[in-house]
């Protein structure tokens, strides 16, 4: 069982950035995928970015490609999210997600409990 804790959510204004970590208990964090998602208010969960085991892929949603960027340190055991020029319609909670396939459905099988990110003047 793979224990999954996000944080660096917050509120920030149009264009700025924010930062979101996620820590795992798995001492065999380097054998799993690691997946960003969102899910704004009355919306569906959706995929955000995904990156391979050594960190050497990485995909992304498009309406995020060129802001955000994932990346992983598998010494610490973290996966983490670098959102710059942010937008009203990036305001979501951010869930961590761990899986066996570099995939942008929600396949994945362990998920943490979510970090509110809210963009607004």
């Amino acid at each position: 069982q793979v224990q999954l804790v996000e944080s660096g959510g917050g509120l920030v204004h149009p264009g700025g950035s924010l930062r979101l970590s996620c820590a795992a208990s798995e001492r065999t964090f380097s054998s799993y995928v690691m997946g960003w998602f969102r899910q704004a208010p009355g919306k569906e969960r959706e995929f955000v970015a995904a990156i391979s085991r050594s960190g050497s892929t990485a995909n992304y949603a498009d309406s995020v490609k060129g802001r955000f960027a994932i990346s992983r340190d598998n010494a610490k055991r973290t996966v983490s999210l670098q959102m710059n020029s942010l937008k009203p319609e990036d305001t979501a909670v951010y869930y961590c997600a761990a899986g066996a396939w570099l995939t942008t459905n929600d396949n994945y099988n362990y998920w943490g409990q979510g970090t509110q990110v809210t963009v607004s003047s």
